[in-house]
């Protein structure tokens, strides 16, 4: 883990530097007197309210002025808006912690939803049923910081198992388990519905249940200077959230989240509905999952709750 925490080092100095290199940065706004926010997104299905928002003028009308920067992943994201790139991130809340804990200059300000909603998939009559039959597997996962990853060895180990984590992103997985290349595959939402759609069954669903999934997250400079703007934002997406849960599958929302993902349709209606948006944190859930990073050594000690925005206290937490 050593080399973990080495690189969080050198991104939380390289954006010191780049703090006080500079100056604390003035708010940003746009000729039209807008505040400026660069967001930079992995994209999902999981992050349907940000397009949602984005796309129906709702922040706009809060006066926001809101870009969305495509990135590869979500570790590319958290190390984007640590760099001074971007200002915010949505992502797997064990990104935010793991970098949280490790010194990076970022702060989770809301959560975007939750439960987790990955799952395992195995083929049909797959002698995987109970935690115990995990032992010696071979398993597709995105990573063993993935919150459902970390879960499900967590809860594997309490039983004596230990299975073998093969990382790969949903895609890949996939068609590691259509090949029979693996035993099964870890996935979220929308690849846990396509795998489903193609006859493979989803294990250990109460897992996932009860974990925490998703945070908005912001790097200390960008919160030190626009508070307001990122309270306004956190009311967008909670109108955005509405409109969702109202109807997750309503023909203009399935589109938004095809033309941002290139989901298909047909996972995204299957999906949709577990997607249960909110932006009220998780306290004692994160916490929890803060003390499995600990546990696997990924983080030296947890930081409890100065890992959330203090000045999102009462309002998301």
């Amino acid at each position: 883990m050593r080399n973990l925490r080495f690189g969080y080092f050198v991104l939380a100095l390289a954006a010191i530097l780049l703090v006080f290199g500079t100056g604390c940065r003035p708010r940003r706004t746009t000729v039209d007197g807008m505040t400026r926010i660069v967001v930079a997104d992995a994209r999902t299905t999981h992050h349907l309210n940000l397009y949602v928002a984005y796309e129906l003028g709702i922040f706009a009308r809060y006066g926001l002025a809101v870009e969305i920067i495509e990135v590869e992943d979500l570790a590319a994201a958290r190390d984007f808006v640590v760099s001074g790139g971007a200002d915010v991130f949505w992502s797997c809340p064990t990104v935010a912690i793991a970098a949280i804990g490790n010194g990076a200059p970022i702060r989770t300000i809301a959560q975007v939803k939750t439960p987790c909603t990955s799952v395992l998939l195995v083929p049909p009559g797959s002698p995987i049923n109970t935690l115990e039959d995990l032992h010696g597997r071979s398993i597709a996962g995105i990573g063993p910081v993935c919150e459902a990853v970390l879960s499900l060895t967590v809860a594997a180990r309490a039983v004596g198992a230990a299975f073998n984590l093969q990382n790969m992103g949903g895609g890949p997985a996939i068609m590691a388990l259509q090949a029979g290349a693996v035993d099964g595959a870890i996935l979220e939402e929308p690849h846990a519905s396509i795998a489903e759609l193609a006859g493979f069954e989803r294990r250990f669903a109460e897992i996932s249940e009860s974990i925490p999934c998703r945070t908005i997250n912001v790097s200390n400079r960008f919160l030190a200077n626009n508070v307001d703007a990122l309270k306004y934002m956190i009311r967008a997406v909670d109108e955005a959230n509405e409109i969702i849960l109202a109807n997750p599958i309503a023909e203009n929302l399935v589109e938004i989240a095809v033309r941002y993902t290139g989901a298909p349709e047909a996972s995204v209606i299957h999906g949709n509905h577990l997607l249960v948006f909110g932006t009220r944190i998780e306290v004692e859930g994160l916490l929890a999952l803060t003390d499995e990073l600990v546990l696997t050594g990924d983080i030296p000690e947890n930081p409890g709750t100065r890992m959330f925005a203090e000045e999102f206290r009462g309002i998301t937490w």
